[in-house]
């Protein structure tokens, strides 16, 4: 019963299908046809995964994404003698018969009843097309041993998808579809992968000896996978010899260049492809925008959807990156801070009004190798960007409490006392709860005596004295000073909720330089905060061009921007930075030290370019702190943040800015703020008897009664008391 089944089939298949004209085959055919049940059955082809690549603002390619290593190629684009090769060897009757060939499947199909399963091919070009895209669609282990189980109803499914194929298509439309799907082995997907990965060449650009070895490749790729062993390429090399024979015997090449070819070598070239975000010159960069495409909805209702279209979606994805200003950043990192430190430096800059990240880098490189130092996460941004937990913030942080003050009223030369801050003071601490929180326990202390006395708000934020930001953060409300930051968009790099402590002024939260670099920017932008952008269009393989613009919004009040940028210029010139100095240019900026030297900051810009600079030992800070530390090659008893983020940041502003003209910050409204600049000078308080009931304790001369003084120095404000939290001074 087999035997006549097999001949029934064959027979059918061979008078009915076989034939380039499908009509006139007679009543027999027709009705093993319908027994069969032999008729076109439209194919879902779905999208081939392709590689998507990134590219810089320049247009450059910088870093690829793929599930398989592809790029497709119009039938034009594959040499003559890779079409030839291939037909040679696989189907040397394909443009003469229709879905499959009469002789090869008559045959096969015999010896396959005979053999008692698939024994024997015989599947024309079309066939194994259709062989190849019922594989990629198969999502599960069971849908793809199914796809090429060795059975007959496989094989009729395949000729039914196959009697469509031929309808839907031309010849060489389906020969180029079979070009850019084949596997051909050593993970290349395609004839034009494979040409590159095999030989570094293009498919336009193979010759006789290299288009016979990929058109003997595909035959059985895993077995003659030239990346496995010498075995498999001795394997590969006697196949590509085949092909050879067979395209002389077939009168395609002669005898002598069969023999001319065959006296070749191999010629693998194994050329890596690289992809993902390690092999890409800007790793953390990188980084920073698959995260960004994984955690966007434009991209995918899910992960795993977003995933697959990043993998295999084809796009051409256009960041913002600069190579100068990256270059600018790497180089600047690169003098201070050695790439065999344990200490990590990492910077980001970004264009305030737009958000653009222009630049990420860190000193140490970006993988999982130990012996190299390298470091397996996003050292430059938070968690939701391939980060960590990211380092304290330090007194970087005093500037949204500087923000909150002017934006509450206070002028430049409002002041009072910044000797230490006593354990009383923090009866006055309330958390955006309403909770009181403090260690009544704990006093905060200036890191040198020479910063007590009377402080303004540009003399207390140039010499960044705690003492002095603890009373003013007091003043306003700590609350206050925790909303001012979340407007600017500070958040913590590990995702969890901003700490709401009495310390918050002194940058007791961990937070990552792209997050710090783009709160400045709100400064430099004269309020406007954008959302950090790090892709500005996406092309699909389709061509259809998707444009995503800066999402921007006014948080601060354009006049109390331009009143925080007077007084932080000021911090190159009379404070922390003025042993560095400045740019040549107008820029503001504030250093940060956390308590016990643990990290250390800059950050800082002008109205064209934000930038944060942080170092610190991702070992932990709190067991590595930089003290008594040789980074760079050369010793620190103890680093500050003028010591080395404040010299980094100069070096890489100084470059990334030499192409661009200077401007200017917005004069300060002196009318508001009462800036007068370098003759400004406090007024000496009226005294009052600090031992007059009514006084405050720790502010005996009136200077927070709005009523002390009739030009309006110091401000009363102030809240509650209780809870306890770590106490981080900084500088």
């Amino acid at each position: 019963m087999r035997l006549v089944a097999a001949g029934a089939a064959a027979g059918v298949l061979t008078a009915a299908i076989a034939l380039p004209a499908v009509g006139g085959a007679g009543v027999a055919a027709k009705t093993g046809m319908q027994e069969l049940n032999l008729k076109p059955e439209d194919l879902n082809e779905p999208p081939l995964p392709e590689r998507t690549k990134l590219v810089d603002a320049t247009g450059k390619k910088i870093a690829e994404f793929y599930y398989e290593n592809r790029q497709s190629v119009t039938l034009d684009k594959v040499a003559p003698i890779m079409r030839t090769a291939l037909i040679s060897i696989e189907d040397f009757r394909y443009y003469q018969h229709g879905p499959i060939d009469v002789e090869g499947t008559g045959r096969a199909l015999m010896k396959n009843f005979t053999g008692g399963g698939v024994v024997q091919g015989g599947s024309s070009i079309t066939q194994q097309y259709v062989k190849q895209v019922l594989l990629n669609a198969a999502e599960t282990p069971e849908e793809q041993a199914a796809a090429i189980a060795p059975t007959l109803s496989r094989k009729l499914n395949e000729l039914r998808y196959a009697m469509a194929i031929e309808k839907k298509y031309s010849k060489d439309q389906i020969l180029e579809k079979y070009f850019n799907i084949a596997y051909f082995g050593a993970g290349a997907h395609g004839v034009q992968a494979a040409a590159k990965r095999f030989f570094g060449k293009s498919a336009a650009d193979l010759d006789l000896s290299q288009a016979a070895t990929l058109a003997g490749a595909v035959q059985n790729p895993n077995r003659t996978d030239p990346n496995v062993s010498k075995q498999s390429r001795a394997l590969l090399l006697a196949r590509r010899n085949v092909v050879l024979d067979r395209m002389a015997q077939l009168g395609k090449i002669t005898p002598q260049d069969a023999a001319a070819a065959k006296a070749k070598p191999l010629g693998f070239k194994d050329v890596k492809v690289a992809g993902g975000c390690e092999a890409s010159q800007y790793p953390y960069f990188c980084l920073y925008v698959q995260n960004d495409i994984l955690n966007n909805d434009d991209f995918g209702k899910t992960p795993k959807e977003r995933l697959r279209l990043l993998q295999r979606g084809g796009l051409t994805i256009k960041t913002t990156i600069d190579p100068k200003m990256q270059e600018a950043a790497e180089k600047a990192i690169k003098k201070y801070v050695f790439k065999s430190d344990k200490q990590v430096a990492s910077q980001a800059m970004i264009v305030p009004g737009t958000g653009e990240i222009k630049a990420m880098a860190a000193s140490r490189p970006f993988g999982r190798d130990k012996k190299d130092n390298e470091i397996s996460y996003n050292v430059v941004a938070d968690a939701a960007h391939g980060g960590g937990g990211g380092f304290q913030q330090g007194s970087t942080a005093k500037a949204y409490t500087l923000a909150t003050a002017l934006e509450d009223g206070y002028k430049y030369n409002d002041g009072f006392p910044a000797s230490s801050f006593r354990a009383g003071g923090y009866s006055d601490f309330r958390n955006c709860k309403g909770d009181r929180v403090g260690d009544p326990s704990a006093t905060i202390n200036n890191s040198s005596e020479s910063e007590g006395g009377f402080k303004t708000l540009q003399t207390g934020t140039w010499g960044s004295v705690n003492a002095f930001f603890m009373r003013l953060e007091q003043k306003v409300g700590l609350c206050k000073v925790v909303k001012m930051a979340k407007r600017l968009g500070l958040h913590r790099s590990d995702g969890q909720k901003l700490g709401e402590y009495e310390t918050f002024t002194l940058g007791i939260n961990e937070v990552d330089p792209v997050t710090v670099a783009n709160s400045y920017a709100v400064f430099a932008s004269r309020g406007q905060y954008c959302r950090p952008l790090a892709i500005t269009e996406v092309t699909d393989r389709n061509g259809k061009v998707t444009q995503y613009k800066p999402k921007c919004s006014e948080v601060l009040e354009p006049e109390v921007a331009d009143a925080v940028s007077g007084i932080l210029q000021g911090v190159f010139t009379k404070g922390t930075m003025s042993g560095v100095g400045g740019i040549g240019r107008d820029a503001a900026g504030k250093t940060g030290t956390t308590d016990e030297y643990m990290t250390a900051w800059f950050a800082g810009y002008t109205p064209n370019l934000s930038s944060a600079v942080s170092v610190g030992d991702p070992r932990g800070a709190y067991k590595h702190p930089l003290r008594g530390v040789t980074i760079g090659g050369q010793y620190y008893g103890s680093v500050f943040g003028a010591s080395i983020p404040g010299p980094i940041w100069k070096a890489a502003m100084l470059k990334a800015l030499q192409d661009v003209e200077p401007a200017s910050f917005t004069p300060v409204d002196k009318s508001r703020f009462g800036g007068c600049g370098d003759n400004c000078a406090p007024k000496e308080p009226k005294k009052k008897d600090p031992h007059d009931p009514n006084a405050d304790p720790f502010d005996p001369f009136n200077l927070g009664d709005p009523n002390a003084d009739p030009n309006g120095n110091g401000h009363g404000r102030g809240h509650g008391h209780g809870g306890t939290t770590p106490i981080t001074p900084a500088n």
